[in-house]
């Protein structure tokens, strides 16, 4: 057993350890990682996240590409890469990929969720409901385009979802960011998988993307193992990729 922050304590169960090469220790019954990227931004986001892991000894690792324009799309796109492992999955989301992962999270070898600053519905809940619910700060700063996909204003995207990173890192994310439907915001989750499988939250107490309190709200009704909170903007995979991988390890500990 291992103690947890609010004085739980979770079973670490039978799992081997053996050192890996760079000295660290490695789970030989570990979960493959899969990283759900949100809106706005791809696979790529979680460039920092993915080196440290594999830094630490992970090298069974995925980051779903997801086309955003549904979540039934989204939510499938990323059960058809859970379905390629053979074994068991730790889904790891951002952003509205939490959204993604508690609609895709119900397959059987998903073993965890871990939540990075990122939506939880429940059931016949949407990303754009929850938002109406604690309006983020940097609302104003979306608009859609003529063919119905939301942008963040490039000249606004810093500011809007990534104030804790520098000028180059945020300009490239905003010229890159991947646009979302719209229609995606209101699409609702139909049986939120974080109801029968263990999670994990990671709160952005800077987030102008997702309200703070609307991060610990939604962390909250889901009793996750354990919630973190960070002083840093929605793009904590980014600017504290260290912490979060912080959280994933343990995650991985405890469903191993």
């Amino acid at each position: 057993m291992r103690g947890h922050p609010d004085g739980r304590s979770v079973a670490r169960g039978g799992t081997r350890t053996s050192p890996s090469e760079n000295g660290s220790t490695v789970m030989a019954d570990q979960p493959t990682i899969v990283l759900v990227h949100g809106f706005w931004g791809g696979a790529a986001h979680w460039a920092k996240v993915v080196v440290e892991l594999h830094r630490r000894g992970h090298d069974r690792l995925h980051a779903v590409e997801n086309p955003l324009t549904s979540l039934a799309d989204d939510a499938e796109r990323t059960r058809k890469m859970v379905r390629q492992v053979d074994g068991p999955v730790l889904l790891v989301g951002h952003s509205y990929g939490g959204a993604v992962i508690t609609e895709a999270g119900d397959l059987p070898n998903v073993t965890g969720l871990v939540y990075v600053a990122a939506f939880a519905p429940d059931a016949g809940e949407s990303p754009g409901q929850l938002s109406q619910e604690h309006p983020p700060a940097a609302f104003d700063a979306i608009a859609p385009d003529s063919d119905g996909y939301l942008w963040i204003r490039q000249d606004a995207f810093r500011e809007s979802f990534a104030q804790d990173l520098d000028a180059d890192e945020a300009l490239v994310m905003a010229v890159t960011q991947k646009a979302p439907l719209g229609s995606t915001f209101g699409d609702a989750v139909t049986a939120p998988a974080w109801r029968a499988k263990p999670s994990w939250y990671q709160v952005s107490t800077q987030d102008r993307m997702i309200h703070p309190d609307n991060e610990r709200r939604m962390a909250a009704r889901m009793s996750p193992r354990e919630t973190v909170e960070l002083d840093a903007s929605h793009a904590s995979l980014a600017s504290r990729p260290r912490e979060i991988c912080d959280l994933i390890d343990r995650a991985v500990s405890a469903t191993s």
